[in-house]
């Protein structure tokens, strides 16, 4: 079979009314269409074969006296895509008044200064992935039984003990039983940082290790991790629902109106545009 034979074929098939080959068709093309959505997400994140996206559970990085639709910053119902990091030069830290994104007034993202990462606590793989910002390096050296911390972007040099660091939340002096190097992680909502033992959130009572990290978040698709969440909460019995703001479900709502009325106003154009072709 030649090239021009092919394309008759094609032809053949792609203009036909027989209605088993136009499902197929259209069948054929929306699986085209999401393949190279999917296509598109993968080179964009890395994260070939795997999810490049997550839905937003809490409100642990949604800031307050947003705008109505809260767009700019990550609020429970939101999506934001995740993408793959290397190495610990690939994620831009908060930082303080020594070094860090602060310092320099420089990368920014989701109203804030630095990344935001999505990490594994403890890098336990079976619980639910955090979403924060990535506030600081921590240095952990452990000699003849002797624990000391660097933070250089709070001028914190094999101290034996740190503390108060306001970007952190912490207010007191702390020696946390930490056994390796990371990062310190924040939610923008919470007041204190994950990783403090006992104390914290307890998103994670470690350092944030490079190999525990999905990557980094990128981009916001609004409200409509809602969606996820509705059929996540019926599946595991739980309320992630409830974390979403009312403003922001009437946003998804109007969204998904508009998404649907647009085929049925095009239906409508074209019933209208017939009926006037055999009027007399």
């Amino acid at each position: 079979m030649n090239v021009k034979d092919c394309k008759k074929m094609f032809l053949q098939f792609w203009r036909s009314d027989n209605g088993k080959i136009v499902l197929i068709r259209d069948i054929a093309v929306a699986l085209l269409a999401v393949l190279i959505v999917l296509l598109l997400l993968w080179s964009y994140t890395g994260q070939w074969f795997a999810a490049p996206m997550v839905a937003i559970e809490s409100g642990s990085m949604e800031h307050p006296n947003s705008p109505f639709g809260r767009l700019g910053t990550i609020d429970a119902g939101d999506m934001v895509l995740v993408q793959k990091v290397y190495s610990r030069n690939d994620i831009a830290v908060h930082g303080g008044n020594f070094g860090g994104a602060q310092a320099k007034n420089g990368w920014q993202t989701y109203g804030d200064y630095g990344d935001v990462i999505i990490y594994h606590p403890d890098g336990d793989m079976k619980a639910v992935p955090i979403i924060h910002r990535a506030m600081c390096w921590v240095g952990v050296e452990i000699i003849d039984g002797q624990r000391t911390y660097t933070i250089k972007e709070f001028g914190i040099f094999n101290e034996t003990s740190f503390g108060p660091i306001l970007e952190l939340g912490l207010l007191t002096n702390e020696k946390p039983n930490w056994s390796h190097s990371g990062f310190l992680t924040k939610g923008d909502h919470n007041d204190l940082f994950d990783n403090l033992p006992n104390e914290g959130i307890l998103e994670s009572t470690q350092p944030i290790k490079l190999d525990w990290i999905s990557g980094k978040a990128r981009l916001e698709i609004p409200w409509f991790g809602t969606i996820n969440l509705f059929f996540l909460d019926i599946m595991n019995g739980k309320n992630n629902l409830g974390n979403v703001h009312e403003d922001c479900l009437l946003c998804l709502g109007i969204v998904i109106a508009i998404l649907i009325s647009i085929p049925i106003l095009l239906d409508v154009k074209d019933y209208l545009r017939q009926k006037k072709k055999e009027q007399p």
